[in-house]
């Protein structure tokens, strides 16, 4: 526990000596007394001082009470540091005892999490979590929290590769996921708290590397401040909810996260003024939903990310006064859907992106206000819809996009690669309509767009 101290408590109070602090205090006090002494001489525009010839009994006795009051003022200011040097040490007292009461419940609340018995380990977490609460400093209560979160990272064999009619096993499994959904629980239950409540945990580090999610709520969670990261997770079955959860203020990474077999929901989620990470995330066998999203006044990174065998919905979600990358993802063997998006004040790009062997469609999405970059995309193979696209205000970027292997077009019917205008109005997107003439094979564009040459 010693490394997880505060640094200046865990080398102990440092205090100046006393024959050091008095003479800095008498010189301080001495200075400031006659910078006000020479202020107000100056203010009252006072030129000199009035010699006296004799001592007068008056003036004897006005310079014994100075006298007096500058011993005073003297013994006052000694008792002060005196003081003051005191209620730092009774102080750094108080945090000492704290501390080592704190030590003592943590390695209690530990040593509960590697008992055999699933209630014990239980209690164990809960112990730690009320720990954390009473914890004398922030250090102190990361310390709990980074343990939690440990708890989690720790080996876990998922339902799906138990073995064949193991009673014992299952039951087994069925007990630590009961204690993993609990850690996920009361984590998620501190992020909802706000800030300034004494029991929130938002602004801490929260580590989920490589931690397998089989299930678990993190809905209305906070996760503003601090370094959060799921990075490499595996979210494999059941349903993990991040609905409403609102990513501002901190650094989030997804990164190498893998969607595979569950349902996770990130609907009416709100990334604003953060980073949040999803390059090289794989979605692939699960059902992934961003519905409603609000993307504004942050970045959101899914470079390179693969969105094979999932299915993976953006539908309503808004763009805005943010910026989103899918440079370089992939698009293939799954369904992606953007409909009824808006992007709007913001930039999207999906620069060098490949659409291939999926379903994508942007379905009544309107492109207003923002720009939305489709540089050098290549769509081949699969099917993408931009049906009722509504292309006004903003820029959008087709430079440098390659079709292959299907068509772009504006009607309905078509198959084996297929990208689709249908109802689609406003300007036209730079880089997408010909300069002469009929736009080249495998792209069909609304009449409206171009002049087909007779």
């Amino acid at each position: 526990m010693t490394s997880n101290l505060p640094r200046r408590r865990a080398r102990g109070l440092r205090l100046w000596p006393v024959g050091t602090v008095l003479p800095l205090t008498f010189a301080t006090a001495i200075a400031v007394a006659a910078l006000v002494f020479f202020t107000g001489w100056d203010l009252l525009g006072a030129q000199s001082l009035q010699p006296e010839r004799r001592l007068t009994s008056k003036t004897l006795f006005d310079l014994v009470k100075l006298s007096f009051g500058v011993v005073a003022g003297a013994g006052a200011l000694v008792a002060l540091v005196v003081a003051y040097r005191r209620q730092r040490v009774d102080e750094d007292g108080a945090l000492r005892e704290a501390t080592r009461l704190h030590t003592e419940r943590f390695t209690t609340a530990v040593s509960q999490l590697g008992e055999e018995s699933a209630a014990v380990r239980l209690g164990g977490v809960h112990a730690l979590t009320g720990l954390a609460n009473d914890a004398p400093t922030r250090d102190l209560r990361q310390t709990c929290i980074d343990v939690l979160c440990a708890y989690l990272r720790l080996p876990y064999t998922a339902e799906t590769d138990l073995p064949s009619a193991d009673t014992d096993a299952r039951h087994a499994y069925l007990a630590l996921r009961e204690i993993r959904h609990t850690v996920i629980r009361l984590i998620r239950d501190h992020l909802r708290l706000p800030h300034e409540h004494p029991h929130s945990w938002q602004g801490h580090d929260l580590d989920f590397t490589g931690v397998v999610f089989d299930g678990g709520n993190f809905s209305n969670a906070a996760f503003s401040g601090g370094t959060v990261s799921f990075n490499d997770a595996v979210f494999s079955d059941g349903t993990v909810h991040f609905n409403g959860t609102e990513f501002s203020g901190a650094t989030v990474s997804f990164t190498g996260t893998e969607f595979s077999g569950a349902t996770v929901h990130f609907n009416n989620a709100k990334f604003s003024g953060s980073t949040v990470h999803f390059n090289n995330a794989k979605f692939s066998g699960a059902t992934v939903h961003f519905n409603n999203a609000k993307f504004s006044s942050g970045t959101v990174h899914f470079n390179n990310a693969k969105f094979s065998g999932a299915t993976v919905h953006f539908d309503d979600a808004a763009f805005s006064s943010g910026t989103v990358h899918f440079n370089n993802a992939k698009f293939s063997s799954g369904t992606v859907s953007f409909d009824y998006a808006a992007f709007s004040s913001g930039m999207v790009s999906f620069s060098h992106a490949e659409f291939s062997g999926s379903r994508v469609s942007f379905t009544g999405t309107a492109f207003s206000g923002s720009t939305v970059n489709f540089f050098g995309t290549a769509f081949s193979d699969g099917r993408v819809n931009f049906i009722g696209a509504r292309f006004s205000g903003g820029t959008v970027h087709f430079d440098g996009a390659g079709f292959s292997g299907g068509t772009v077009g504006f009607g309905g019917g078509f198959s084996g690669g297929t990208v689709i205008f249908d109802r689609a109005y406003g300007v036209a997107p730079f880089g997408l309509v010909p300069s002469g003439g009929l736009p080249p094979t495998g792209l069909i564009l609304p009449q409206t767009w171009y002049s087909p040459t007779p």
